[in-house]
């Protein structure tokens, strides 16, 4: 069985398809600020990072700006965007399964905890989940290393070892080896391969059977200090 005990899950990209709610509310935000796009494919990189991160590097918004698009995006995302999401083929099987072997399942997103909370519970996957941590409404805590680590600050009774951060995004993997963790790049979400190489994971693995095949194998894992695919 895999050794770890604490399993912490990014949501977009990760659990769910969000392609389409995240990319139309960004499109509206930018539409309202004065700025067309037509295809949302152009938006596929406002997915997984924080959204002031986004709107800044992405288009040069000042923080004035920033903060004007993040609010003209929740007024799209509340109403719609937040359920216009798909859960991945196999995921509730998954957390099913690790549920059933004692694994801790923990959300840790950069969404907002009160969004987050709200789509888990739409889609009737909160019931796996011990904790769910995502940034606050006002910006703070949305780095992956601080809610990585407020995890686990809150878990203090397990060591480093007992955790694993599981990702599609470069964010997931450094703000695993910020901390400390071991961690999974998922290639099925939007981070390319090579994103998630460049970061350093300790495993890639590229559909969610293989992260079953990691995670609730009998026979212990040591990475070895290469990365592996399952």
């Amino acid at each position: 069985m895999s050794k770890y005990k604490v399993i912490l899950f990014d949501l977009d990209g990760t659990l769910t398809d969000p392609k389409v709610g995240i990319t139309k509310s960004v499109q509206y935000a930018l539409g309202k600020m004065g700025i067309s796009v037509t295809t949302l494919d152009q938006l596929d990189s406002f997915i997984g990072p924080p959204l002031k991160d986004s709107f800044s590097e992405l288009y040069h918004f000042n923080s004035e700006e920033v903060e004007q698009a993040i609010q003209l995006y929740r007024e799209r995302f509340v109403e719609h965007g937040m359920y216009e999401n798909e859960v991945y083929e196999s995921i509730p099987e998954l957390l099913h399964s690790l549920k059933g072997q004692g694994k801790s399942l923990v959300i840790a997103t950069s969404k907002p905890t009160v969004f987050a909370e709200k789509i888990l519970q739409y889609f009737k996957l909160d019931s796996y989940f011990d904790l769910i941590v995502g940034s606050n409404l006002d910006g703070t805590r949305s780095a992956k290393t601080d809610i990585i680590q407020y995890i686990l600050d809150v878990k203090k009774d397990c060591t480093l070892e007992d955790f694993i951060m599981i990702g599609d995004r470069k964010h997931d993997i450094i703000g695993a080896n910020n901390t400390g963790i071991d961690s999974i790049g998922v290639t099925y979400g939007y981070g390319s391969h090579s994103e998630l190489m460049d970061s350093e994971p300790t495993y890639i693995v590229h559909t969610v059977k293989e992260i079953g095949e990691l995670l609730l194998e009998r026979c212990e894992i040591t990475s070895a200090n290469q990365h592996q695919k399952f």
